[in-house]
Parts: structure tokens; sequence; C-alpha cells
């Protein structure tokens, strides 16, 4: 050996530090056991350096350049090799790398979840990218064990199957104690509410024994199949249109017998106006008027409850004793009635207050 090569491998001895090659490693094992008193130690603003003999932890040195010597570091005199005089430190040294490192990728199935909306299980997704942060570098030592570490895949499938876990119970706890609809999860609205949950669970629960921690999600999406979202948004209008028709059955009825008579109306006119000859069959047109008569007869009797009563025929004879006639509906009542309508969407603003303007007329 040359005297240079001499002197540049003395200088490499006397000089500890990561190389710039494995920077992106979150722990680095460095090679040489073997270092000499008064070396030059390296620790870069986002790491720490730890010192182990025999496999187990004997101190650690923050960011900085630091000589190694006993005066500096007490602990070291416990790394003093006694065969070489006292010259040499026999130690594992390992740089952890403490700063939030990104671009960890994790997504899967959350599995079949019921949706309280409308009673459906729906296959479910998640993805995203997740964030890591070292929070005791002497408990990471213990996770990873006596080997560098850069993300394999061994790790990242284990902090991602955490994830995983976490983010199904959340989800369920949304949709079945919180009874939030399935699309309102999917949406994006309660993203960052679902984020907050799962990485205080995650960190919480699973990783707080690790001296780990995941420090924010990125890219976070919760998403159903495409087929499925269209069957649930008609599910939801359906629902949406049987809340506006009335929470009653009478409601629900008036509502079905009014869409039908606009329905026949409407069926009725477009084939006596159209080309088709609708028109000349008095079956078709008859149809359209005589349910457009029904419904004309349906708004008589509501604006005048006693119509039907003086139309209606004397009876062939009279019974022996004529059953209690029913009590005509109060102006409450027929107010009421009328509003519902309205708020079916069944009547427009000016039919519903020439209604109630003819019905006002009683008092």
């Amino acid at each position: 050996m040359g005297i240079l090569d001499y002197v540049k491998s003395s200088v490499r001895e006397l000089a500890i530090a990561r190389p710039d090659a494995n920077k992106g490693a979150i722990v680095y094992k460095h090679p040489d056991p073997t270092i000499p008193t008064k070396a030059q130690l390296t620790v870069g603003t986002d790491e720490e350096a730890l010192f182990f003999k025999d496999g187990a932890f004997v101190g650690k040195i923050g960011p900085g350049r630091h000589t190694l010597e006993t005066s500096n570091w007490p602990f070291l005199s416990n790394l003093i090799d006694r065969f070489t005089g006292g010259n040499v430190f026999k130690a594992e040294v390992w740089f952890i790398t403490t700063r939030e490192v990104a671009g960890f990728k994790f997504g899967g199935r959350v599995g079949d979840v019921e949706d309280p909306k409308s009673g459906l299980a729906i296959g479910t997704m998640v993805h995203g990218d997740y964030s890591i942060q070292v929070t005791d570098s002497t408990q990471v030592i213990q996770f990873f064990g006596q080997r560098s570490w850069a993300g394999d895949e061994e790790f990242i499938g284990w902090f991602r199957s955490q994830l995983l876990k976490t983010i199904r119970d959340r989800i369920a706890q949304l949709l079945v104690v919180k009874k939030v609809a399935l699309l309102d999860v999917t949406s994006g609205a309660l993203t960052e509410e679902i984020e907050s949950e799962v990485i205080e669970a995650v960190n919480n629960t699973h990783l707080k024994n690790y001296g780990m921690r995941i420090v924010r999600l990125g890219n976070f999406v919760v998403s159903i199949k495409e087929e499925d979202e269209a069957t649930l948004k008609n599910l939801y209008k359906d629902q949406a249109q049987l809340r506006m028709a009335g929470s009653n059955m009478q409601n629900m009825a008036a509502f079905q017998q009014l869409a039908a008579g606009k329905a026949m109306m409407s069926a009725g006119e477009g084939m006596a106006k159209g080309g088709g000859g609708g028109g000349d069959n008095p079956m078709v047109t008859g149809a359209g008027l005589g349910m457009g008569m029904a419904m004309a007869n349906m708004f008589s009797q509501m604006n005048n409850p006693h119509a039907h009563a003086a139309q209606a025929p004397a009876p062939a004879q009279a019974p022996a004793q004529a059953p209690a006639q029913a009590a005509a509906p109060t102006l409450e009542e027929r107010l009421k009635k009328l509003k519902g309508l309205k708020d079916a969407g069944l009547l427009d603003d000016a039919e519903y207050q020439a209604k109630r303007a003819e019905i006002l007329k009683d008092l």
C-alpha cells in the first residue's frame, strides 16, 4: 500500500458519517465496528447516531460534528477495546433518520359495507399515500432489527396492513354507529375527519410501541364502483321523492292519484293534438279527460266539502235508521291537504295560492 492510499484509509477511519448514497435510509448501519479514539463523528441535522455493544444499547449522539473520546462522551468508556491498548472503540454505530419521510403507498379493499340509507351492501375500496417519522430511535432498532432499512416491502406491508385495518374500523363506525350515508363518505366531504381519526387510532393503538408514527395521509380516497354509485344515487332520489309526497298514507295516496291523473291528461292531450291519429280514438281521449275530470272532482271536494253530499242520489228506500253522516273536513284539514300537495311539488305557487284563497272564502 502506497503512502497516499494509507493516508486515505486513515482519513476514512477517522471520519464516521452516513454516506450520501444512504441518505434515504431510515435506518443505516456503519459497516466497521472498529472505531479509532478521537475519530470524527458527523451526525446530520435530521438524524441520531446510536451506539450498541454486543446487541445492547449503550448511548446516542445528536446532530453535529463530534470527537469520539471518553472526556466528551463518558458512555464510550464502556466501548474501549483493551486489547488495543485503549486506542480503539468496539461498537456498532447506527444512524437513524428523525425527519418525516413521505411517499409510502397504501390501498386495498375495505370490504362490503352496508349503506345505512339504502340498506345495500356495497364493495368499498381505499387508497392513498402516507408519511412516517421516528419518535424513539432506540425502539426503532428493536423493531427493524440489526440491519439497514430504506423501505423494504416486509415493513411497508406491515404499515399498510395497520392502516387498512384502522380505516375499516373508522368507516364501519361512520356507517353503523353514526348512520352516515355511504355516498357522503365517498364524496370526500368527510376526508379530513376520517384522516385525523385514522392517524390518531393507528398511532395510539398499533405504532406507539415501535418508536414510529404516521404523520399524515395524502391523496386519501374512499371509493366504490361507478355502477354502485349510480344505483345509490337513484335510490336516494326515489327516497327523496317519497318524502316529498308526505309522511302519512293520506298524502301518499293523494300524490299517487294526482301524479297518475296528470300523466293520463298529458297522454290524452298528446294523442288528441299529435299527428298519430290519437284524436280520433275516443278511448284515448276519453281516458285523459276522464282522469282530468276526476282530478277536478277531487279539487272540488277539497274546496267545497258539501258538494259531494249535495250531488249524491237519494236512496231508493230510507233505512230504518240512517247511519251517522261522516263529518265534513274542517277548514284546517283542507288547508293542510292543499299544503301537502304543494310540498309534494304537484302544485306550483300560483295554483296553491288560488286554491288557498277559495278555501279561505268559507271563513
